[in-house]
């Protein structure tokens, strides 16, 4: 198994998933079906990941496909507004639709209406995947909404052969979001999988729950995995988060802030924690970076243009109280 920590500190990062674009109301505390003013930016997990990765001295790599339209367009220059490489989003012609994400700066009655009809994103293929020189890069990251639907499924798993002929680890958020798959038990089946084929699994109480079948058993089945010696985080929402790498078992908490948002706050934890791996920080500290960027997006509206600097996080670490007792 490659070294995980070894291969982030290498700061290039190859990245799969969707890019999507985000509408949210304007100002801060506006209901969508009362808005008159929406802003718009780049969404989606895997494209969220690689602006934050990118905002903080990272270098990050999109593999994706793209609606060819203006909304796919708008996908891929907004990735390259934040830095992003584009060599691997490919626009795909047809009926496929790039995801539009309607949602609110709100958390009452916090709303999130998802467009994924015909999503482009799930038409990437292995002919996709293997276009890409991982040679280029240090590790692989991928979001688990690949997985949801072929072509993208098998062609993501195609991915993980060609990292692993490359010698670099794949890092797997599992981000499950019920609304793209078929049926539950092909998500637990598939996820389940792709966990036992990746060096690092980050993902919350839910979702390691719902693959082992219940969220009693979320924890063991974390545990389970980092014993064959992967690089495991457990989330636990406001009660922090617990790791597990080389045997050693680390409980960290969380810095409270005053959230106008739920989401984008797994993807900020995501790029803040491996930037943070990469710039030298041990690992508690890192992921206390990650909690403390993931606070920073959920302050703000928008998932992308939110994601913190280097600087935005160090000032925050210095302003904030915390982190809370895991």
């Amino acid at each position: 198994m490659a070294n995980v920590i070894d291969a982030i500190k290498g700061r290039k990062f190859v990245v799969f998933g969707r890019a999507g674009m985000d509408m949210y109301a304007d100002p801060i505390g506006t209901k969508s079906e009362h808005a008159q003013v929406f802003k718009a930016d780049l969404g989606g997990s895997s494209a969220n990941i690689c602006a934050g990765l990118v905002k903080l001295g990272c270098e990050a790599a999109l593999v994706t496909s793209v609606s060819d339209d203006a909304v796919g367009r708008f996908a891929t220059n907004r990735l390259e507004h934040y830095g992003v490489e584009t060599t691997y989003v490919r626009p795909e012609g047809g009926e496929a639709r790039t995801s539009l994400a309607i949602y609110e700066s709100c958390i009452e009655d916090f709303q999130n209406v998802i467009y994924r009809n015909g999503a482009a994103d799930f038409e990437v293929t292995e002919e996709d995947v293997d276009r890409v020189d991982y040679s280029r890069f240090t590790a692989l990251i991928t979001a688990g909404t690949v997985f949801a639907a072929e072509p993208s499924r098998g062609a993501t798993f195609k991915a993980f052969e060609n990292a692993r002929a490359a010698g670099i680890p794949v890092l797997f958020d599992i981000d499950y979001r019920p609304y793209s798959w078929p049926s539950p038990q092909v998500a637990a089946d598939v996820l389940t999988q792709a966990g036992k084929a990746s060096d690092m699994i980050v993902g919350n109480d839910e979702e390691f729950g719902f693959m082992a079948g219940g969220i009693d058993k979320g924890l063991d089945m974390a545990k389970r995995l980092a014993d064959d010696g992967r690089f495991v985080i457990y989330k636990m929402g406001h009660e922090g988060a617990v790791t597990f790498y080389e045997g050693e078992e680390i409980r960290t908490g969380i810095y409270p802030v005053d959230a106008v948002k739920p989401n984008g706050a797994g993807d900020s934890f995501m790029s803040g924690l491996l930037a943070s791996i990469a710039d030298g920080h041990d690992l508690k500290t890192a992921i206390l970076r990650g909690s403390a960027s993931a606070s920073i997006v959920v302050s703000k509206p928008g998932c992308a243009p939110s994601m913190p600097t280097t600087d935005q996080l160090n000032d925050f670490l210095a302003a904030h109280a915390g982190p809370t007792a895991p």
